[in-house]
């Protein structure tokens, strides 16, 4: 019932930024949280980022000091803001959002994932 679109990913050197943006739309009684995960072959999709609709943030320790997760509730949107980037944070970026709908007369809380956008960084 949301529909998450990604975008923002790209080929940047090591010690760049990118900034992507997730926008989610759809139907849903309420967000709770939407976040970032990031995903390489061979590997599981690990957090990066999470944020609360009232704004409270936390950080996989690999990328803390470094990336910064924000969000914009009107535009029902969610920003990853990734500087210094390595070679190492190359992946496949994943938006994730965790929602409350309403099944008939039964809240139910869900997650739903965006399709990814991949994040090469050279050295």
């Amino acid at each position: 019932q949301v529909h998450l679109v990604e975008s923002g990913g790209g080929l940047v050197q090591a010690g760049g930024s990118l900034r992507l943006s997730c926008a989610a739309s759809g139907i849903w009684s309420v967000i709770n949280v939407m976040g970032w995960y990031r995903q390489t072959p061979g590997k599981t999709r690990d957090l990066v980022a999470t944020i609360t609709s009232d704004g409270t943030a936390t950080y996989a320790d690999s990328v803390k000091g470094r990336f910064i997760i924000s969000g914009d509730n009107a535009k029902n949107t969610v920003y990853l803001q990734m500087n210094s980037l390595r070679p190492d944070d190359t992946a496949v970026y994943y938006c994730n959002v965790d929602y409350t709908v309403r099944n008939g007369i039964v809240l139910s809380r869900t997650t739903d994932w965006g399709e990814g956008t991949l994040v090469t960084v050279s050295s």
